[in-house]
């Protein structure tokens, strides 16, 4: 998979984890609060790897 697309899928996953944790929160559902959390971290590394295959892509280019 590449940069971009570690990077888009993360931030989806990532907005999706916000609306799960805010719909739990809102409803006192513990569980779809947990599973919202857990997402949007799962999204935040996603976005990182994405952003560590660009700086290394830069690094190979720059050799």
């Amino acid at each position: 998979m590449g940069s971009t697309s570690d990077k888009i899928k993360g931030t989806a996953n990532e907005a999706a984890g916000k609306i799960k944790k805010g719909i739990g929160g809102a409803t006192d559902n513990r569980t779809l609060e947990g599973e919202g959390r857990a997402q949007e971290s799962r999204g935040k590394a996603q976005k990182a790897k994405g952003e560590v295959k660009d700086a290394v892509k830069r690094g190979i280019d720059k050799a």
